[in-house]
């Protein structure tokens, strides 16, 4: 967290326009109808402010007048309690703690092993981590077919979270195999709702 001198009137989120951590952010602004101001952010110029309000030079990075957040996770949260209607996460405190083991779960497996992917280089690293991402989604099929949305039959953070993954699959290279239908139904859900199509950024657009 950092204070800035400067007040903003309206909330600023500094985005780039691939950045599977932008869009989980982007997805929550639109499906909570938040008014912002959206910067996006060329990997090879940085804005001058980006740069003065957060040590990390990364995004997503949220700026809500006087308070700088730059951990996405940190942001969705602050958003999710922010702007209460309509709720992301659920109010009990177990059923929390599962949404938030799940959040850290997708980070930790998808989002590490989709930033491998990204990144190039090597191809047998890269062919490795294509790998682990589809069967560790796959593996989740039995969670997506449980219920409506995953882990819940309202949307939530986790929602947020995975529908970036699963929307980027095309451009991993990723096929889901013919018992994953679970998770195409989902899919297809996700990517209907209208919060969804506004979250994207035309450069995302393109991507399936």
């Amino acid at each position: 967290m950092a204070v800035i001198a400067n007040r903003r009137s309206v909330m600023t989120l500094f985005s780039r326009p691939t950045d599977v951590w932008s869009h989980r952010t982007r997805l929550v602004l639109a499906e909570k109808s938040i008014n912002i101001d959206i910067v996006d952010v060329d990997d090879s110029n940085y804005p001058e402010d980006l740069l003065d309000l957060n040590p990390y030079n990364t995004v997503p990075t949220l700026v809500d007048r006087d308070l700088v957040l730059y951990d996405s996770r940190v942001i969705i949260e602050y958003l999710d309690e922010r702007f209460p209607h309509p709720p992301l996460m659920p109010v009990d405190p177990v059923t929390r703690a599962q949404f938030r083991l799940a959040l850290y779960r997708i980070e930790h497996d998808w989002y590490a092993l989709a930033s491998e992917i990204e990144e190039g280089g090597d191809r047998k690293p890269v062919t490795r981590a294509r790998k682990a991402l589809r069967d560790s989604i796959v593996s989740s099929v039995e969670i997506f077919g449980a219920k409506r949305f995953f882990l819940s039959d309202e949307f939530s953070l986790v929602d947020c979270s995975i529908a970036p993954i699963l929307w980027r699959l095309d451009v991993f290279g990723i096929e889901l195999p013919a018992q994953a239908k679970p998770i195409q139904k989902y899919m297809d859900e996700i990517f209907s709702r209208s919060s969804f199509q506004a979250s994207m950024t035309e450069l995302e657009q393109e991507m399936r």
